[in-house]
């Protein structure tokens, strides 16, 4: 393959990047590049009633910020949005009139209800019916006159061949074949406001920009049938399709929907958390796609070589929060710590400890990170009052060495110079404590864990007792004593 493969992300600038359409750019994207062709952004914004003024924005920016690139955009290129292209649909459907494979429909939205409501009392299967069935000429002259005089505005509608078959081979699903008489009757190409429908506007953008593959999601199936005819009509050679399997809650087997708030699906959410970018595509990747083997980690590079549209799965596609957090956490365990701790700093800032030990406590808690917001509530131990003991951790400090461990490394603690106050040493007093009592293991290590901390679990103990530094340890430790 070369430089004839042309793919594009079409999207509508109605709100934010979401999880299901960032795949299917990414899919566009990884097929493009792996192929050496062209990969290409276009911005469908016919629909002005659910157009977001800052959508195309959010669209392209948090698409670099995943890190894909593009060869042509409306950044780069005169009318790539739909709302620039009127006048060449406009010249298609006016082409289509005049060859009598479409016409003017006077039928009002009223009619068409009564219609509906109609074939459903009577157990039909809805669809439009011809408005000018069975009308002579000089009948269809009158009606239309007619119409126009009462100031009808008139749709377009493409005709439509019933007894036709229209069918693909798609890239993932295999063969597909639809009934012209399943579509539903003569359906609309351009609307009363002017404007076209997305199932004649795409085609036009397709072939006028040479489009050579469509991949994208399987709820537009039913759309490619009147994609087929537009093509049909106009006498163009069709792309190649391809739509990939739903994507489904993992937990609840169903498809993932926008109204599901406990699982973040919008790729803006991932940038305010602090994810790295290069985990959240990695993920992306493998929502229907599998590269084979037992490997799941990818970097850009390496998804882009691997990539294979016959590996595209055929099985719903399960959204698992828990693998993107258990992949997040995993590239941020091998990030750089610069760029980690350039991560964590807005959140740092914003609640008030950015102090001189912020690096230090982001190099304490970085293999814990799964998002750089977390770094908030994780340093809370050293910010914030010492916290009420779960039972578990009272029954651990109810032991009956635990009196003589703390008072033995309180000692310790009070005999270090503040010079000498450092992880590296803090260590060495443990074990002498241990030497001195004879109490070793967790009968040593988590009574003073829960006594300076007030938890059972957490990053490298001598870190910790150094970050809360050795005053506060030591009121800690005082604290339980009493307590005890």
């Amino acid at each position: 393959m070369s430089n004839d493969i042309r793919v594009r992300y079409a999207p509508s600038p109605t709100g934010l990047l979401h999880i299901g359409n960032a795949r299917t750019a990414l899919f566009n994207y990884l097929y493009a590049r792996h192929h050496d062709g062209q990969f290409i952004i276009r911005i469908e914004d016919t629909d002005r009633k659910r157009h977001v003024e800052d959508g195309e924005r959010s669209q392209l920016e948090n698409l670099r910020w995943l890190g894909m690139d593009w060869d042509e955009s409306p950044e780069t290129h005169e009318n790539y949005r739909q709302s620039e292209r009127l006048e060449l649909y406009q010249k298609y459907i006016q082409q289509l009139l005049n060859e009598g494979k479409a016409y003017k429909s006077y039928v009002t939205e009223e009619e068409l209800k009564a219609e509906r409501e109609r074939q459903e009392k009577a157990g039909e299967t809805p669809r439009y019916i011809n408005e000018f069935l069975g009308m002579s000429e000089d009948e269809k002259a009158a009606y239309i006159t007619e119409r126009e005089a009462a100031g009808i505005i008139p749709t377009v509608r493409l005709a439509v061949n019933e007894t036709a078959i229209y069918k693909w081979t798609d890239m993932v699903k295999g063969d597909i074949e639809f009934e012209g008489g399943n579509i539903g009757g003569d359906w609309v190409i351009q609307k009363k406001d002017g404007f076209p429908t997305y199932n004649f506007a795409v085609v036009v953008d397709d072939h006028d920009m040479k489009i050579s593959h469509v991949i994208r999601g399987d709820d537009h199936i039913a759309n490619t049938p009147k994609q087929l005819m537009v093509y049909e009509a106009l006498g163009w050679t069709a792309p190649e399709f391809g739509h990939m399997t739903l994507i489904i809650n993992s937990e609840t087997g169903k498809k993932l929907s926008k109204r599901d708030t406990n699982t973040l699906q919008f790729i803006e959410d991932y940038r305010r958390k602090g994810y790295l970018p290069e985990a959240v595509f990695n993920f992306i990747a493998l929502l229907g796609w599998n590269p084979g083997g037992e490997d799941e980690i990818f970097s850009r590079e390496e998804l882009i070589n691997l990539f294979d549209e016959h590996r595209l799965s055929k099985s719903p596609a399960a959204f698992d929060q828990k693998k993107l957090d258990w992949m997040s956490n995993d590239y941020i365990k091998n990030a750089d710590f610069d760029k980690v701790f350039a991560l964590c700093q807005p959140f740092l800032e914003e609640a008030g400890r950015l102090t001189d030990k912020a690096a230090k406590l982001v190099e304490l808690y970085k293999p814990q990170l799964t998002a750089a917001d977390e770094i908030v509530p994780l340093t809370d131990l050293f910010f914030s009052d010492f916290p009420a003991l779960t039972d578990a951790e009272k029954e651990v400090m109810a032991g009956e060495t635990v009196p003589t461990v703390l008072e033995a490394f309180k000692a310790k603690l009070e005999a270090m110079s503040d010079e000498d106050f450092q992880p590296d040493n803090i260590f060495p007093q443990i074990k002498a404590v241990q030497k001195e009592t004879g109490i070793k293991g967790k009968n040593l290590f988590m009574p003073i864990r829960i006594a300076v901390s007030g938890e059972m679990h957490g990053p490298e103990l001598p870190n910790t007792i150094y970050l809360l530094g050795r005053d506060k340890s030591i009121e800690h430790i005082d604290n339980m004593l009493q307590s005890l």
